[in-house]
């Protein structure tokens, strides 16, 4: 009992004797060397953008009253469950977007261009981008404003531009846009070939619409190769639907990327993004600003991976180059004498590791050049030169040039429909006894949500059996009172309420 009571007081006076030696507060400990976004968010910030696009729906007819008991939020609840998708808004209707605040000329006043009541606009999607040049052009993705009728481009000051497309590339995800303004803020180009694994980097954009939203994150690795034409950045920086073409921006104020992708399950951020390097951006926005297209070389081979077996079993030393699977009759490579089961191990002296590299080497050379590509052949190695083609390019769009849109099936009837008959065969296959399959929808049928495929049951209390006995239903229809619509998407049946028109006469 002695011992333990002397151990115990020895013990105690050990760590009274410690005790001066540690800090009195956990607030006494020094800070954490975190780094401060402060600076850099203020310089950067004023030169990204919001970006908005809309889309044109006729507007034949005006949109409806709801059926008496239900609001918008029955509504909206209504299309969620059964369509899986959003309200569709009107300009008319609560909560719809209003007209933008300035025109070309960004002033506060409103759009100079006169509205266009038998077109009025949907929004089709939302987006970031940054502005390159005091003049006006504002780079952001491609995914951001492909097949977007209106573009409008926000800054943080709140003026709105209505922006002219000056060109998209699909293979980059690269679009310049222009807008008509002077001494506006811009932003400064980096080196993404600089960039190192586990520097801090931050990202301005517009998540789900929120506009001048930071985030920041390390750069987590290089050259990621996702499939695609580029070597992506990879980052943790959280990055949700809406950052889309907004920068990726280092501790100096330099834009290194251009924020593109995300891995994700659930269409939420996951801790995984990915970034265009702003070296390949520039060079495809270079081109976009000169002719509103890119031009790019091509050999006319379709490559695969070498792996480790196949490189084994070929006597190569390691796995890498791209495994030629076939080449395209007369074209470059086949005239340079090329053959399927050909490895492409250099391309102009510079090593081919990957198979996704070669692309991206020939693509880059100016068509017309000659050049040589090394290859491996029977336990050999071969020099063959080439003559670089041209690569048809995806997609081109020159300043005051619309770009061409598909001839669009046009619903001339009161409820905005064209139907077809469906083949008793089809009918059967889905287990229906009738119906009439929607082809095209516009006017107060598109503003309800109901689109192309969807198969109408019954209008009213009368059972569908042709197109014939639709349209002849639907030039009797009361333009005073709404009507239900049994619709089949899918394996879902439900009633659509939905106005018609007034009759043209």
């Amino acid at each position: 009992m002695t011992t333990f009571s002397v151990r115990k007081f020895l013990a105690a006076a050990v760590v009274l004797a410690c005790l001066p030696l540690m800090p009195h507060t956990a607030s006494a400990a020094p800070a954490a060397n975190l780094p401060d976004f402060t600076d850099l968010v203020d310089k950067v910030g004023p030169a990204v953008v919001n970006i908005r696009t809309t889309t044109r729906v006729s507007n034949s007819g005006t949109r409806g009253g709801l059926p008496p008991g239900m609001d918008d939020g029955d509504m909206s609840e209504f299309f969620r469950r059964f369509f899986g998708i959003p309200l569709p808004q009107s300009p008319q209707s609560p909560g719809a977007p209003s007209s933008p605040h300035g025109g070309d000329n960004g002033g506060s006043g409103g759009s100079q261009d006169a509205p266009d009541n038998s077109d009025p606009e949907q929004n089709s999607g939302v987006g970031s981008g940054f502005i390159l040049s005091a003049d006006g052009y504002v780079m952001t993705n491609a995914h951001v404003v492909d097949d977007a009728d209106t573009i409008y481009v926000t800054l943080t000051d709140k003026r709105e531009f209505k922006a002219k497309l000056i060109g998209v590339d699909d293979r980059t995800d690269v679009a310049v846009v222009k807008i008509s303004a002077a001494n506006l803020p811009t932003i400064t180009i980096g080196d993404s070939n600089k960039v190192r694994v586990g520097e801090w980097v931050v990202a301005i954009g517009s998540p789900f619409g929120l506009e001048n939203t930071v985030t920041a994150g390390i750069v987590s690795a290089k050259g990621r190769d996702t499939g695609d034409y580029l070597p992506f950045i990879q980052t943790d920086v959280a990055v949700n639907p809406g950052n889309s073409g907004g920068p990726l921006i280092n501790m100096q104020g330099e834009v290194i990327g251009i924020n593109s992708q995300i891995y994700s399950r659930t269409g939420g951020f996951m801790g995984i993004s990915f970034a265009i390097p702003i070296d390949e951006a520039m060079r495809v926005a270079d081109q976009l600003k000169t002719s509103g297209k890119v031009v790019r070389g091509r050999i006319a081979v379709a490559i695969g991976e070498v792996t480790k077996d196949v490189a084994d079993s070929l006597g190569l030393p390691k796995a890498q180059g791209a495994l030629v699977s076939s080449v395209e009759p007369g074209g470059p490579a086949d005239k340079a004498g090329v053959q399927p089961g050909d490895i492409i191990l250099k391309f102009n002296g510079h090593s081919v590791d990957t198979a996704t590299d070669l692309p991206r080497m020939v693509g880059d050379t100016k068509p017309g050049t000659k050049a040589t590509i090394t290859i491996w052949r029977k336990g050999q190695t071969r020099d063959l030169p080439v003559t670089i083609a041209e690569m048809q390019p995806d997609k081109a769009a020159k300043a005051d040039q619309k770009k061409p849109q598909p001839p669009k099936q046009r619903a001339t009837n009161v409820l905005g429909l064209a139907v077809s008959d469906i083949p008793s065969d089809q009918l059967k296959a889905l287990k229906l006894h009738n119906g009439v399959q929607i082809d095209a929808a516009d006017g107060p049928a598109a503003r309800v949500g109901l689109q192309k495929g969807d198969i109408v049951l019954r209008v009213g209390d009368t059972d569908i059996t042709s197109a014939k006995q639709f349209d002849d239903l639907c030039a009797h229809l009361d333009s005073s009172k709404m009507v239900a619509l049994l619709v089949r998407r899918g394996e879902n049946t439900q009633f659509v309420p939905i106005r018609p028109r007034a009759a043209q006469k």
